[in-house]
């Protein structure tokens, strides 16, 4: 009896064991032969410059349903999104976006830099080894040459064999080169000035396509040189400050920063398009021109996977003139909304509902006007680096018998001259602390580290630690300087950003479409992350110099 019941128990379990296994066994199968990749007609990324996060829910109730809300509703929110470096600036946002990397890797440390092999200021993309295309002047000598690694959009291009394009499109120069990577088959960026064109350089083809040479001609710029003003009525904006005060810029002939914004400029059909990027025409001129691109390339027409790189630059000139808390803000985040469902109808129409993927992210965020912070009993001030330069240079030459100790001052970084030092017989390390010391002393100023710490240290969180990932060995300064929180060198009127604080790297990061889950997430995600998620969606190469890692909620 005893022993026919430890053969039924034998039995069992092996009856058990062998359901376990053919669930496993079929389990396997399944993983890795229908979530080897995903692959979508096209890729759209959206890089909206100077979005904070708090704009997505700030302003939610005046979305409607088929731009910002239909990427949350149907797509995945990253709420804890942050850039892990600083500067906190255009070029190293977008370079960090598309490589998966930080400054500290690829070489993108500013939109200007001091360059220390040859004592000049340079831009993140210039370059005059190319020519312009579509316009007579300097404005398209550029290249995304000093960048130093991979973009996902080169590593889409290489693992297509260069079949699938790549076309990059922004009002700024710098935010459709440096997304386009090494190998884009275009970039294209606004011409303002007298000319108002879409333009490019040599370093991409030798002449315009017919397309945007079909553009140019249209009234489609044209159209945009009109007055601003509140797509709803300006007494439903109760999500921002009142529209006259003392926070916000003027355009010329303006006596006050109110709406409507109908100057002179904004009227002239045939002259200074500049003015267009400081009203949200410049977004719908940007959407204009993407779906231009869209048909004009033949973009997500086959099997093989495209890439379209948009970058909204006018919420950039807006913020910078009126500030986070301004009318003008939210009215071009409404504006914004409708130019994201129309692009997104368009996709569904032209690619396919489900053929397409997008992510949408920021560059960087913004802190609110410190004269407006202040006045609201909030701590928060100015800081003029020129004020403390009469104080420090005494202390240079009295320390070291020579103000020329310092070569450059840029990013919030001291440039010393290390032949000076070494002249001096000082070690660089030592004269690094001995400067970080007195700046430590000036009001305004909350901490400072100097290079020597940012190479021989690991951090692991904290502001060093954004400080170090965006600390490249060979391009970055002596001594980091960080203001107090609230407090920034800028006039006092508008916004700005470049900080490590939180209200500079807190932004949104949307991923919807093909191959993405619905949900939303509060763990801490880094924008890094966003290029070895899309290449992990795709089965292609991380781009080169990765640090980050793919999120992996995001994913089917």
């Amino acid at each position: 009896m005893r022993k026919r019941n430890l053969r039924l128990v034998v039995v069992l379990i092996l009856m058990v064991f062998g359901v376990f296994d053919s669930a496993a066994q079929k389990k396997s199968k399944d993983e890795s032969g229908t979530n080897l990749k995903t692959s979508p007609k096209l890729v759209v990324g959206i890089v909206v410059d100077q979005m904070r996060y708090d704009y997505l829910t700030r302003f939610w109730n005046h979305y409607d349903e088929g731009g910002f809300k239909r990427l949350v509703n149907e797509g995945y929110n990253c709420k804890n999104n942050h850039f892990n470096y600083a500067p906190t600036s255009t070029g190293p946002g977008h370079t960090s976006v598309y490589t998966g990397a930080a400054p500290a890797t690829h070489g993108v440390i500013g939109n200007d830099w001091y360059d220390k092999e040859t004592g000049l200021s340079v831009y993140c993309a210039s370059d005059d080894s190319y020519e312009s295309v579509g316009t007579a002047t300097d404005a398209g000598k550029m290249s995304p040459h000093r960048m130093n690694v991979t973009t996902i959009t080169d590593e889409l291009r290489l693992h297509t064999q260069m079949r699938g394009k790549t076309i990059a499109i922004a009002l700024k120069d710098r935010g459709a080169v440096l997304p386009g990577g090494h190998t884009a088959n275009a970039a294209y960026w606004f011409q303002g000035a007298d000319e108002g064109n879409w333009i490019t350089s040599t370093y991409y083809m030798k002449e315009l396509p017919k397309w945007v040479n079909d553009f140019n001609t249209s009234d489609a710029v044209e159209k945009y040189k009109k007055p601003w003003n509140t797509t709803k009525p300006i007494n439903t904006y109760m999500e921002s400050g009142s529209d006259n005060n003392r926070y916000e810029g003027l355009f010329e002939t303006e006596t006050s920063p109110t709406f409507p914004h109908s100057t002179p400029n904004l009227l002239n059909k045939k002259k200074d398009f500049e003015i267009i990027k400081y009203t949200p025409y410049g977004n719908s001129l940007t959407t204009e021109f993407a779906l231009a691109a869209i048909v004009g390339e033949d973009l997500g027409s086959d099997a093989v996977t495209d890439f379209l790189a948009i970058s909204y630059s006018s919420t950039d000139y807006i913020g910078h003139k009126y500030g986070v808390n301004s009318k003008e803000v939210q009215d071009t985040y409404i504006q914004l909304d409708a130019d994201l469902e129309k692009l997104l109808t368009t996709l569904d129409k032209k690619v396919g509902k489900d053929e397409y993927t997008v992510f949408l992210t920021a560059d960087h965020g913004a802190i609110d006007v410190p004269a407006y912070l202040s006045d609201q009993k909030i701590p928060a001030d100015y800081f003029a680096y020129d004020s403390i330069a009469p104080k420090f240079n005494a202390f240079l030459q009295y320390k070291f018998g020579t103000a020329n100790v310092v070569k450059s001052f840029s990013n919030y970084q001291f440039f010393l001259d290390h032949k000076v030092v070494k002249n001096l017989d000082i070690e660089i390390a030592k004269a690094q602390e001995i400067i970080a010391d007195e700046l430590l002393n000036y009001e305004g100023i909350d901490r400072v580290y100097t290079g020597h710490q940012m190479m021989q240290n690991n951090y692991t969180k904290g502001i060093p630690y954004i400080l170090q990932n965006g600390y490249n060995q060979k391009r970055s300064g002596d001594v980091l300087v960080v203001l107090k929180p609230g407090v920034i060198s800028y006039p006092r009127t508008g916004s700005t950003h470049g900080s490590p604080q939180i209200y500079d790297t807190h932004v949104p990061l949307l991923f919807y479409g093909k191959g993405i889950q619905k949900g939303s997430t509060v763990m801490r995600t880094e924008i890094p992350d966003i290029a070895p998620t899309i290449a992990a969606l795709l089965g292609i190469a991380f781009p080169n110099g990765t640090t980050g890692e793919p999120i992996v909620k995001v994913l089917e």
